[in-house]
């Protein structure tokens, strides 16, 4: 009789296999979407019913994902979705893909991949396969997950298979997406590792096995640890061009042209995303455990979490040009997305400085062709604000125009026409103007001369 692992195995390369995939966001969508490309069957859970209801009706809610693609998993009998984890008893692979933010305290919030859990238990039968891909802290999978699902009074290993899987998605990317970017893969065991490597190489690309799953975690957290340290790094570094009057764009530019042991980053607001501004304190968090204090990443923390401060004080320095102050200027934010091109406003600095803005007086509105409306619920302003149109013969209305996300759609030569100043914290406009100021960037001389004409 072949054994519980033989048989899932077998069942995954036939592609007899029911997967599961909890949490329809960013990174769930996509997942079951190619799994249903691979041939298996892919049933997403999530408990809010609104996603539930627009794969039913065969749309896509994700930009990375085509409402062509869930049409046709959709026809196909591929795909489908439920608020009910009760279906868990008919899959024999799950997928866990739930949000895991900080709490204020910046510790981790682990409720969601708790529910999870708790709501696969409760269905959890034996010759499945569990992988959670959620970011989160080393020792989560085994610490956390294993114990609760072992309190069913099955073994990890031997009756249900157990695999962390780091997420890598990157919104917005055309180039790399869930099928194309490699998938690292650690088991609670070898055969755990094997199964969810079977599982994920049927529609992916190139997997790479790692020894456990700690190190699976760990390899995660280093790799946005890695960019918000270098982002804290330009910085710090733009926050040191701006008081030597050095161009910190033009500085990292032609550093880049070194072919060998240099790699470009850039300066902006402030970190967002799900990711970066949240990982690094998963690692903190953790190593304090173990009583590591790890001061490069809270240094890094601590000027990436400073910068909307600096851009609120760049737009004071430039409403001062005309004799004005925050107080009572009317204040245009380009961009709330935090990120170029997308819908996804998680962690965007351009929230917090629009809070730090109306804090000080000012009359706040934004522009983002993405984001049609900010709940009161997700800024300091406490109420709901809806996007204005930025486009020729509107910008003029404002003091100045703030550019914290720069989109493709925005027309910056419209912007800097008439626009009376424009902050640009992504270099977004090219040319020097008198009426532009830069993050990390000098004055250039016709702004001075402005500010002694008036």
């Amino acid at each position: 009789m072949a054994s519980t692992a033989e048989t899932l195995r077998e069942k995954i390369r036939s592609r007899r296999a029911r997967t599961g995939v909890v949490g329809l966001g960013y990174v769930g969508l996509p997942l079951a979407v190619e799994l249903g490309k691979a041939g298996f069957h892919a049933t997403g859970i999530d408990l809010d019913a609104r996603k539930v209801q627009a794969i039913d009706e065969g749309r896509s809610y994700i930009p990375d994902v085509a409402t062509a693609d869930v049409q046709a998993l959709r026809s196909q009998g591929r795909l489908d979705a439920t608020t009910d984890f009760a279906i868990v008893r008919e899959l024999d692979t799950i997928n866990i893909c739930v949000p895991t933010p900080l709490r204020k305290t910046k510790d981790p919030d682990m409720s969601y991949i708790v529910s999870a859990v708790e709501g696969i238990a409760k269905h959890l039968h034996p010759g499945m396969l569990i992988v959670l891909e959620s970011t989160t802290y080393p020792g989560t999978t085994d610490e956390v997950v294993q114990p609760m699902l072992e309190a069913t009074g099955l073994k990890a290993g031997e009756d249900f298979f157990l695999a962390f899987s780091p997420e890598r998605v990157d919104p917005g990317n055309p180039t790399f997406q869930t099928h194309n970017v490699p998938k690292v893969v650690g088991g609670f065991t070898p055969t755990c590792s094997a199964l969810a490597a079977d599982l994920y190489g049927s529609a992916i690309e190139t997997i790479v096995p790692v020894s456990s799953t700690r190190v699976a975690e760990m390899v995660k957290l280093l790799e946005n640890t890695f960019r918000a340290v270098n982002i804290g790094l330009v910085n710090e570094l733009a926050l040191m061009c701006d008081r030597m009057n050095i161009d910190v764009w033009e500085v990292v530019d032609a550093a880049k042209t070194k072919p060998f042991g240099f790699m470009a980053f850039y300066p902006g607001p402030g970190l967002g995303g799900h990711c970066i501004p949240i990982d690094p304190f998963y690692l903190s968090w953790k190593a304090k455990q173990t009583g590591f204090d790890p001061r490069f990443i809270e240094l890094a923390g601590h000027i990436n979490g400073g910068m909307p401060h600096y851009v609120v004080e760049k737009v004071a320095d430039a409403l001062n040009t005309r004799r004005k102050a925050i107080n009572g200027s009317k204040i245009l934010i380009a961009g709330v997305a935090y990120k170029r091109d997308i819908d996804d406003m998680r962690e965007s600095p351009a929230l917090d400085v629009m809070g730090l803005l109306l804090a000080r007086g000012a009359d706040v509105s934004y522009a983002d062709p993405y984001v049609p409306e900010v709940h009161g619920r997700e800024w300091a302003g406490g109420y709901d604000i809806r996007a204005v149109d930025l486009t020729r013969g509107s910008i003029g209305q404002y003091d100045c125009v703030v550019i914290i996300t720069d989109h493709k759609a925005f027309d910056y030569n419209a912007i800097v026409a008439e626009a009376e100043v424009v902050v640009d914290t992504r270099n977004a406009i090219k040319e020097p103007h008198p009426n532009v100021f830069k993050l990390g960037a000098p004055r250039t001389s016709g702004a001075a001369e402005r500010v002694g004409a008036a």
